[in-house]
């Protein structure tokens, strides 16, 4: 592969897709505002169109599939999965075909990520939520398989890219804050949607508390998600050790995926304001509320690191929600 060409190259296991390492910070204004001192890990700055936490689990898990021989990536999740478009930018990168499953009807006109999906000429398979819960492994199966009549040969990645190999990538993640801060944090705040991120962290060196904001399912399915993770990761051989320091807390997710109440759009517009920072209203929203109300609560203290995972293009398309 000519990584000049394409700015795309092959180090041990794992592609360069991701801008690394991203900046560690502290955020002074929030820190006096909300009487915690809070420092935040920019993964949002990946890169452009592959911004977010995403790009790291991609790096392995498209290194596999080019070792694999795959011409054609398939992959799922929501109409505006950031995953999805992360995995559609970086298959093009790469000169692969991406194929998409996403949960929700096709709208008359697309925005936010769907249309970027779009642009890059993604092949868009639509689902019910029904069909999405139960059928979404079968469904990329069934669309593999016609990739195979076609003559392709087709690569699977599951929701959010959250398995062992996509794991690696926060794994690496881990070393790379404690090269940044030796001395970790009192407590790791993140986004939890698919659980492959929080896994990778857990099973990664010790950089403090962590604890995964649920945005979707509960605490006990997210868990549960975690150590199947741990455990496919070692059934692989690889020598990851799940840490004991890291939990879920699911009592910010809200009424649902995708939905954030006032309370979400009123903390991102007071982290824009004294910070010049932007969140979503789907992920890092609803994790920076519960950092705040778990510190006004007084269950954190001391030095906390908000590692922000991206997802910016939620944010398009959803003026009408924002209160003025």
């Amino acid at each position: 592969m000519d990584a000049g060409r394409i700015g795309v190259g092959i180090v041990s296991d794992r592609l360069i897709l991701a801008h690394l390492p991203t900046p560690v910070h502290c955020l002074p204004r929030l820190s006096e505002w909300l009487g915690t001192e809070v420092w935040v890990k920019r993964d949002d700055l990946t890169g452009f169109g592959l911004s977010g936490n995403k790009v790291r689990k991609l790096d392995w898990l498209l290194a596999d599939a080019q070792r694999k021989g795959a011409d054609t990536v398939i992959t799922t999740g929501g109409l505006q999965s950031n995953h999805c478009r992360a995995t559609a930018v970086a298959c093009r990168q790469l000169g692969m075909q991406p194929v998409l499953l996403l949960r929700g009807e096709a709208p008359s006109v697309a925005d936010s990520n769907l249309l970027l999906d779009q642009l890059l000429a993604a092949e868009l398979h639509y689902c019910t939520a029904e069909e999405y819960s139960l059928h979404r492994d079968t469904r990329m199966l069934a669309i593999a398989e016609q990739v195979r009549q076609r003559g392709g040969i087709p690569y699977i990645i599951p929701e959010g890219g959250s398995n062992a190999i996509g794991s690696h990538g926060y794994v690496a993640a881990g070393r790379e804050l404690l090269s940044q801060q030796p001395n970790g944090f009192d407590a790791c705040c993140l986004a939890v949607g698919s659980g492959g991120t929080l896994a990778g962290l857990a099973l990664g060196p010790d950089i403090g508390q962590t604890i995964g904001f649920a945005v979707c399912d509960d605490a006990t399915f997210f868990t549960a998600k975690v150590h199947d993770i741990a455990a496919e990761a070692e059934r692989c051989g690889f020598e990851w050790t799940l840490r004991d320091n890291w939990h879920v807390n699911d009592a910010y997710r809200g009424e649902a995926y995708g939905v954030a109440g006032p309370e979400v759009w009123d903390i991102m517009a007071t982290v824009a304001r004294l910070e010049g920072l932007f969140l979503d209203p789907v992920y890092t929203g609803k994790a920076m509320l519960g950092l705040v109300q778990e510190a006004r609560a007084g269950r954190l203290s001391g030095r906390v690191l908000f590692w922000h995972t991206g997802g910016g293009f939620g944010l398009f398309g959803r003026g009408h929600e924002v209160r003025t």
